[in-house]
Formats: C-alpha cells, sequence, structure tokens
C-alpha cells in the first residue's frame, strides 16, 4: 500500500533559537520550527509520524491477557491479572506514557499545520480532521483504564503539563465525542478515496469509533443504534462496508486482510517495512513457535457453542466431553489451537499438533502440556488466529491488525438494541444471524431468532467468539462490570490435569483475583504524581 509505505517514524522538532538578536533567523542548513511547516512533505511526514503513534501490536494483543480469554507468564500482564499491580507496575506508567506521546504529536501538528500556505485548505482540512480523530481515540484509551485523566487539547510547554489537573471522565467523554462528530464532518467516506490511500482514517471510522465510545458509557444506547445505523443503511454515503465470506481469511490472507470490506479502521503494516511479530509467541512450538507467552483459556474455549447454536451446558448440545471440539461454531477453528489439531501450513501441507501429554509420536513432544514446561502452553491451547502464512522468518508479518471491524459495528447495534428492549427477529437477522452465517453455521437452531431466550448473555457471548484475540475483551468485562466475577478465581486450561479430582480435571492455570472497589482503574503512574502536584491517584493504590 503506497500511502502507508511513506509510514515511516520521523520526529518532529523544534528548535529554540535564543540570543540577543530581536528577530528570529532562521537557519539555512536544516529545517526549524520556522520553515518545517511550510514544505508540503513535511507536513505529511509530521501526519504520519501520528498514524504511527495510535496504537501497537502489544497493545493490541497484551489486552487478552488481562481478561478471562487468555493467561500469559509475562511479568506486567501477571500481576494484573492476578490482582497484585501497584502503582508502580509498568504497564500502568508505559500505556500511559505511549497515549500522551501520540496527545502530545498531534497537539504539535494542530498548532503548526497553519504554518503551511501552500497545502489547499480542503487538503489540511482533511489531515485536521484525520489528527483530531488519532486524540481523541488517544484520549478514549486513557479514560477507559485510568477514570478522570487530564485531557490536553493543544500543545502544553513541559511546564505547564506539570500542572494539567485530572478532568471529570464524563469530560473527557463530551470532548471526545465532539471531535469525532466534527471529524466525520470533514473525512471522506472510504469510497471516495482513492486505492493508494487505502488506511488513512475516514468518516466511517469517526462514526464507528463514536459508536464504540457511547457503547461503553451505556447511557446513550439509543444514540449508538443511531449511528450504527448510518454505518448499515446509508453506505453510500458513509462507506460501503459488509462481511467477508470468509472469517479466517480476514486475519490471515494477506489479499483479503489487506483489502476486505470489513475493515473500518486497521493498524497498517507493511512486509520487510512495518511489521510485527508477536505470533512467535504465540503458536504451536512445533511449526516455528518460540515459547508460548499468551494462551487461551479453557473459559474462552467453553463460550464457542455448538453447530445447533445450544451452549455445550444446555440439554440438548450433544457436547461430549471427551471429544470437545467436534461440532462446534467453526470460529473455534479459526482462532484456537487445540489437542489433535489440523495445521495448515503456508504451502498446504498439514501437521497435526499433539498437545495431551505422552500423545506426540515423536519426543520430547514439543507442544504437548507440561506443568512444568516454561516453553509450552500453560493452558494447553494455542492460537490460530492471525496467522500468516506469508510471515517471514519467526512469523514476521506484515498483514494488518483490525483495530475497527463492520463485525463490530453490528455487535454494537445488536446490544444497543437489546438494551432499549427493541431486539426482534428482524435485528437478530442483520446482526447475530449474519455473524453466525458468515462463520459457517447452517442449523436452523443457531441461525434463527430464539425469541425469550436470554439474549443479553446470547449477545455476550457472541462478541467474544467474534472479536477474540483483538483486544476488545478486557473492555467489555469492565464496562459490564463482570470483571469482579470471571477475573475471581482460577482460570483453566484443557482437561489435562494430573489431579482429575480438582475442578473435574481442567487445568489450574492461575489464581485471579479482582477488587471490585480498585481493579476497574488502573494506577495513575506514581512517577507522573511526582511531577505532577495536582494529579491524585485512583482508590485502592499507594505510592
Amino acid at each position: 500500500m503506497k500511502f502507508f509505505k511513506k509510514l515511516l517514524i520521523v520526529s518532529v522538532a523544534v528548535v529554540a533559537v535564543s540570543g540577543c538578536k530581536k528577530l528570529d533567523i532562521a537557519p539555512t542548513d536544516r529545517f526549524s520550527d520556522l520553515t518545517f511547516w511550510q514544505v508540503d512533505a513535511n507536513v505529511y511526514n509530521a501526519l504520519y509520524n501520528n498514524y504511527s503513534l495510535i496504537y501497537n501490536s502489544g497493545l493490541y494483543f497484551d489486552n487478552e491477557a488481562i481478561s478471562d480469554n487468555a493467561y500469559s507468564p509475562s511479568g506486567d500482564l501477571n500481576l494484573i491479572a492476578s490482582g497484585n499491580a501497584t502503582s508502580q507496575t509498568g504497564k500502568f506508567a508505559g500505556d500511559w506514557n505511549n497515549y500522551y506521546s501520540a496527545i502530545k504529536s498531534c497537539n504539535i501538528f494542530l498548532a503548526n499545520i497553519d504554518r503551511n500556505t501552500t497545502l489547499p485548505a480542503a487538503t489540511k482540512a482533511r489531515l485536521v480532521a484525520e489528527t483530531r480523530f488519532i486524540r481523541a481515540f488517544e484520549h478514549f484509551n486513557l479514560t477507559k483504564w485510568y477514570g478522570d485523566v487530564p485531557l490536553v487539547d493543544h500543545d502544553a510547554t513541559p511546564e505547564e503539563a506539570q500542572t494539567i489537573p485530572r478532568s471529570p471522565k464524563a469530560d473527557v467523554i463530551n470532548f471526545v465525542v465532539k471531535e469525532l462528530e466534527e471529524a466525520a464532518n470533514v473525512l471522506p467516506s472510504k469510497d471516495a478515496i482513492p486505492a493508494t490511500e487505502n488506511g488513512r482514517i475516514t468518516k466511517g471510522a469517526a462514526l464507528a469509533l463514536e459508536a464504540r465510545v457511547l457503547l461503553y458509557q451505556g447511557n446513550r444506547m439509543a444514540d449508538v443504534v443511531t449511528i450504527c445505523e448510518k454505518l448499515m443503511n446509508d453506505q453510500g454515503t458513509n462507506g460501503s462496508y459488509g462481511l467477508e465470506s470468509s472469517y479466517s481469511a480476514l486475519f490471515s490472507d494477506p489479499n483479503i486482510n489487506k483489502n476486505t470490506k470489513e475493515s473500518i479502521l486497521s493498524l497498517q503494516y507493511v512486509p520487510t517495512l512495518r511489521t510485527w511479530n508477536n505470533f512467535w509467541d504465540f503458536a504451536p512450538r512445533t511449526v516455528g513457535g518460540r515459547v508460548s507467552n499468551m494462551a487461551p483459556t479453557q473459559e474462552l474455549v467453553d463460550d464457542y457453542i455448538m453447530l445447533n447454536g445450544k451452549g455445550i451446558k444446555e440439554t440438548g448440545s450433544g457436547y461430549v466431553e471427551s471429544n470437545p471440539y467436534v461440532n462446534r461454531d467453526p470460529r473455534l477453528t479459526a482462532t484456537v489451537v487445540y489437542d489433535r489439531y489440523t495445521w495448515v501450513n503456508a504451502n498446504n501441507t498439514t501437521k497435526t499438533i499433539y498437545i495431551k501429554p505422552g500423545s506426540d509420536p515423536v519426543q520430547p513432544g514439543l507442544d504437548e502440556y507440561n506443568a512444568g514446561s516454561q516453553a509450552a502452553s500453560a493452558t494447553a491451547y494455542y492460537w490460530r488466529k492471525y496467522f500468516d502464512p506469508s510471515a517471514l522468518a519467526n512469523f514476521v508479518s506484515g498483514n494488518n491488525l483490525h483495530l475497527i471491524r463492520y463485525a463490530e459495528v453490528l455487535l454494537d447495534y445488536a446490544e444497543a438494541k437489546q438494551s432499549l428492549g427493541q431486539m426482534d427477529a428482524t435485528v437478530w437477522n442483520k446482526t447475530i444471524g449474519a455473524l453466525r452465517a458468515r462463520a459457517g453455521f447452517t442449523d436452523a437452531g443457531a441461525l434463527n431468532y430464539p425469541g425469550a431466550a436470554d439474549m443479553t448473555n446470547i449477545i455476550r457471548r457472541e462478541r467474544r467468539v467474534e472479536l477474540a484475540m483483538e483486544g476488545l475483551r478486557a473492555d467489555d468485562i469492565r464496562r459490564w462490570k463482570t470483571a469482579e466475577v470471571v477475573m475471581n478465581g482460577y482460570i483453566h486450561g484443557a482437561k489435562f490435569s494430573v489431579d482429575q479430582n480438582t475442578d473435574n480435571g481442567y487445568i489450574r492455570t492461575q489464581l485471579r483475583k479482582f477488587n471490585p472497589a480498585r481493579d476497574y482503574l488502573w494506577a495513575i503512574p506514581a512517577h507522573d504524581i511526582d511531577l505532577n502536584k495536582n494529579l491524585t491517584q485512583n482508590p485502592g493504590y499507594t505510592q
């Protein structure tokens, strides 16, 4: 993609010229703050820098391990998931700094773009709208994790930055929504831009993010419905989106992954130029994985329904515990590697993944569950979703990571309609029914509207399995206030425990604790509180 082959990290340096002269004189051998923005290419490089700061693969995947979808032995993720994090925990400070660094870069751009006098006004307006979107996204992420946060809507000096107090979360959300609404009024639809600009922020992205923001607040569901309907029903104006025919291809097939009608906003990668390789620590070792650094849980696996539409614990489901992976939601096989899984390689050869202890004909069985192993999966499951058959050695991939998909819009719509008491067969067919049909369900029991069933939990389960490994589960269990239930007690792996009398033989992987009086918010980094005396700490954390 030509646009993102240009997405190289650039530093915008502001040069302060001091001396006895009354007039600032720009140097002639380098760019200064007086000349940098006058060059069109520099403006675009500054924009590309903002794009590169939106998010990263670590933020994208790591959130799974602080939810009930996955387990990671890694230090900070382990601490947070087990309820042992403190105000000194590195991830709290690292994520805070990532978001505010992006905000700083956006504010520099917004404060200086008018110095350029050669770009057309409409072009500059679009660049400003893209940048305001990014700044809004970073503020939303901050308030999602930390609650009340400093709202930084201009290029603050270092001295000022150390005095800005926390703004109420409601004020930050109002700011985010206003920014997204105003950006949407300026941004083009994805249908109005050339293929060379695929991946740039569009009107559809602003609308979809606004829907997510409002959904998370829980009290503006009618607005969520209105916004989603703009994307579902008025696509000529807001961009043409739809579900791809293949769920797994969205994440693995390079051609579809990069050119899908389902992507509303994705982190853009380019093979060899801008890549990620987290999958190296997700894949089975016998197909090239290094160590299992983030493993799916039994709790996630259990939420994939049967082909007849019933949950595995429902009467008449047909679930057989001794043969647990047959007749299940096809998205399970597209997402999770289980015992005796048929792994399809890039050249279409296959390999059976043996995970049950002692089952691999080739010993030692590298993928087999071993309670003492530091490399094999601690849950006896590995990941398949986002496997890139075109990846370089060590799973170095140039595939995109989807931040917002059209599938999420359908799920947002279903949840909002259910919350308003407006779920019916028509809404079901447009949303959950459509997602299940795309996944490969054919049984009427799975596809037809279930009427008086527990629709709230059906929608939540559908959201979990559709969006697994896309970093949104931690958001969901926090906004639903179910984290205090699902993140308390043991997280489990497959039925391979040596102690078959405990938890019915399912592996006890980690004891988790979640204090609802504290853990729905992260700690404000202690270092930042030391620098800024106007910052206060969240309840339950000590300095």
